[in-house]
């Protein structure tokens, strides 16, 4: 079928329409954010994988223990002179033979290696999904910082537009006061210039959240910030007593994925010792193999295939015992590195917890200073407020001049945004010293 240009034209118009309104406007709450990030997070996927490989490694390790069972096939040809023992003549002798076989073998003891390295691969096994708890523990963290970024920034940004709106208002007034002779054309170019200045705080502000808004969609490999949106946190502000660091720090250390880690792999560093001491144990294991094969010489007849077959039919069993004697000290610093190893794993532990006891006094005492500066900047803006407002009267019944009148509103603009800053500074730390007490970050 042929399309006539006028159906391509409007195909294409079609697609584009499509294309531009499709994409419909989306707003997600920080729990859809984090549960988005850790689904599509790269890091979360190699963490993944690094799980899917130890399961693999411990299933191989689970059928150690199983015989094996091989069939080879062999072919051969051989030509040359050959002597005759009769008369000591030669005669040129080409021969062919091919060979069949199945063969097993058992391990009826390595010196507690299978077993070992099975449990050493579910050790392994547990650390990395603990390790995939924390990579999710940390990602959920880096979006609770960018989602509290962007909300502080809509704020700072709604604060702005009120300004403009003061501004203007408080322009339009000196305009009317100009017009009847009232006001002077500096003090009328000043009120202006401070609505100039308003607006360029207002962009100012507006760029800042785009910024913080594309800071969060890359964190969740979302393409694009355009038709995203975020929703406001849920709550209010509760000012509970917060638990005591040591508190904290005893609770966290029976479910924190670092600290179950660390302790999974000092584990597994002791299983490695003996890991490492089966190599001075004797080995025993149990083979056996099943075989027959066809020879043929040109030039003379041979038996039928079947029958060599059954006639040339050989089997085999046996124990093979591998007793160590001396491998050149191998084996001992084998187990000397083992236990070195572990020395580190216990080290790293100790590290963790300490380091983990770090972060849940830094957390403490940062939400009790965010805490009290949540609480001085309410007071602050409550008294600026009223003071604004007292200011404001003041103002459009004459009694107070622009200077004043701006200074009013820059100082109710500072106590604002600083409310702002600390509201959601609180709300950051809170979630933080939550999240030590195992509560997840929605």
């Amino acid at each position: 079928m042929i399309l006539s240009k006028q159906n391509i034209i409007i195909a294409a118009f079609l697609f584009l329409f499509t294309a531009t309104f499709a994409q419909e406007p989306i707003s997600w709450n920080l729990k859809e954010c984090i549960d988005y990030a850790i689904e599509n997070n790269l890091t979360i996927k190699q963490a993944d994988n690094a799980i899917e490989e130890n399961k693999l490694t411990k299933e191989t390790n689970k059928w150690a223990r199983l015989p094996n069972l091989n069939g080879n096939v062999s072919q051969g040809w051989n030509w040359g002179r050959s002597a005759s023992p009769v008369d000591n003549s030669y005669t040129d002798i080409k021969t062919s033979n091919a060979n069949f076989g199945l063969s097993t073998s058992v391990p009826l003891f390595t010196g507690l290696e299978i077993p070992n390295q099975y449990a050493l691969a579910k050790l392994n096994l547990k650390a990395a999904i603990a390790d995939l708890k924390k990579a999710k523990e940390d990602l959920s963290i880096n979006v609770t910082s960018k989602y509290i970024q962007v909300l502080f920034n809509q704020e700072i940004t709604k604060v702005a537009e009120n300004q403009i709106t003061l501004s203007q208002e408080q322009l339009d007034r000196g305009t009317e006061q100009y017009n009847l002779g009232k006001l002077s054309k500096a003090e009328l170019a000043e009120l202006k210039s401070r609505l100039k200045q308003d607006e360029m705080q207002f962009v100012e502000a507006q760029n800042n959240y785009k910024i913080a808004l594309l800071d969060l969609t890359q964190l969740l490999e979302l393409p694009s910030p355009d038709f995203f949106g975020i929703q406001p946190l849920d709550g209010d502000l509760g000012f509970d007593n917060l638990t005591a660091p040591t508190e904290i720090y005893e609770s966290a250390l029976l479910f924190k994925p670092q600290i179950e880690a660390a302790q999974l792999r000092s584990e597994s560093a002791k299983r490695s010792i003996k890991l490492a001491q089966s190599g001075f144990m004797p080995k025993l294991s149990f083979s056996a193999n099943i075989g027959s094969g066809y020879f043929t010489i040109q030039g003379q007849d041979s038996e039928a295939f079947r029958r060599q077959l059954s006639n040339n039919l050989n089997k085999y069993v046996g124990f093979s015992l591998s007793i160590p004697i001396f491998n050149r000290f191998a084996t001992r610093n084998q187990v000397r590195a083992a236990k070195l190893s572990l020395n580190n794993q216990l080290i790293q532990l100790e590290d963790q917890k300490k380091t983990l006891y770090k972060e849940i006094q830094q957390a403490w005492y940062s939400a009790t200073a965010a805490e009290a500066k949540f609480q001085a900047s309410k007071s602050a803006q409550e008294a600026n407020n009223e003071s604004f407002t007292l200011m404001k009267e003041k103002y459009e019944v004459g009694k107070a001049n622009n200077i004043e009148f701006n200074e009013a509103k820059i100082n109710l603009m500072k106590a604002e945004s600083d409310l702002i800053q600390a509201k959601y500074e609180y709300l950051f730390r809170t979630k933080i010293l939550n999240f030590y007490k195992g509560e997840p970050i929605e």
